[in-house]
């Protein structure tokens, strides 16, 4: 069972991957996802592998297959699309898989039956 701690934690790495840093004079936000990516393939992979504790985070909460394979899901379309130079940048930028993620978490944490 996923304690708070480790929805704090999954929180928290959320926030360092997908809106660590804001842009001066825009409201966007960007992580380490975004920077990551800027490496070719590896960066992608470690962003990825980073990801994981979240689902697994979700995983030990009780969250149920459906939510697990959507929180994959995320992850997969984001290391995906990511892999692409420039575009792939800007999309780690909007997508947010991370926070999308940590947002199906704390609603698993909250109501594991209701979430799907």
């Amino acid at each position: 069972m996923a304690t708070g701690r480790d929805i704090d934690n999954a929180r928290a790495l959320a926030r360092v991957l997908d809106t660590a840093v804001g842009i001066p004079g825009t409201r966007l936000r960007v992580g380490l996802d975004a920077l990551l990516g800027l490496i070719p393939g590896a960066g992608d992979a470690v962003s990825a592998a980073l990801s994981g504790y979240i689902i697994l985070a979700a995983a030990r909460a009780g969250a149920s297959r459906p939510v697990l394979i959507r929180m994959v899901g995320n992850v997969i379309v984001d290391t995906i699309i990511g892999a692409f130079p420039l575009l792939g940048d800007l999309f780690d930028v909007a997508f947010r898989s991370n926070s999308r993620n940590v947002a199906l978490l704390e609603r698993v944490a909250v109501d594991p039956v209701t979430v799907d």
